[in-house]
Parts: C-alpha cells; sequence; structure tokens
C-alpha cells in the first residue's frame, strides 16, 4: 500500500487534508453511519490511488466482489472530478455517482467515465457494479 500523509489534500478531490477526509474510512475499513454513496466512491478512488486492496474488497457488494485486486499495472492516477449524484443518502438504501477519473498507464493518459451504482445494507455502503454511461 502507498503511504499518503495526513496532512495532504485527499486524492478524492473534496479539498480536505486525508485525515480528515477518506483517512477514517479507509482505517475502520467500511462505509458506515453517516457515510454517503459519493463519500464511499470517493474514498474508494483515494483506495486505487494507495492501493488499498482490502477497503475495496470490504466496500464492494459480495455479489459482485471479486476475489482479489491486483495492482501490478503501472497506472498513475491523476484526478477525480464527480458529474453527477443520484440517492445515495440520508435514509436512501441505493444511489448511483456518476464520475470520471484521469489516469496514465504507461505512456498513454485516459480516462475512465463511469456510473457506480451503490446500496446500503446494516448502514455500511458498497459498490455494486459500474457502468459507461455513455454507452446506456
Amino acid at each position: 500500500m502507498t503511504a499518503l500523509a495526513d496532512y495532504e489534500t485527499c486524492p478524492c478531490g473534496n479539498g480536505s487534508a486525508y485525515a480528515n477526509c477518506c483517512k477514517p474510512l479507509h482505517v475502520t475499513g467500511h462505509a458506515g453511519l453517516g457515510t454517503t454513496a459519493e463519500a464511499t466512491m470517493r474514498s474508494r478512488y483515494t483506495a486505487y490511488v494507495i492501493e488499498d486492496a482490502a477497503y475495496l474488497l470490504a466496500t464492494w457488494h459480495n455479489s459482485t466482489r471479486p476475489a482479489s485486486i491486483d495492482f501490478s499495472e503501472d497506472i498513475e492516477w491523476h484526478g477525480l472530478t464527480v458529474i453527477n449524484i443520484a440517492g445515495g443518502a440520508g435514509l436512501d438504501t441505493s444511489g448511483s455517482v456518476e464520475f470520471t477519473a484521469r489516469f496514465r498507464r504507461g505512456e498513454a493518459h485516459l480516462e475512465l467515465h463511469e456510473l457506480s451504482n451503490f446500496v446500503r445494507e446494516n448502514g455500511r455502503w458498497f459498490y455494486v457494479d459500474g457502468i459507461d454511461p455513455v454507452s446506456e
């Protein structure tokens, strides 16, 4: 796992220091009470940046969760932009977050555009799946 200093600006793009943003979720290992689908998505993006496979797996719904996560590809994350949020707060049991994430793989500069779907079970948010919103 790649270390991230507590005082550094969190990679999720919220503008807060990592210690006050995604780190509390990473430390507990789940996105629980008081968290939203958006905060869960942002914390998962940061987990990809710091290569925290345990957190990614813990916040992935068991119906779609892979057995493991491999960070062997040479990917460098360059930023996250949230485009739209539907549900995923308050008493909602589901929500979706549309975003783009910029990254570099080798010499190629790329962008992931996804509509991530989340469900809340027993007070915790879980990533279910992601689709390309352009092809839908």
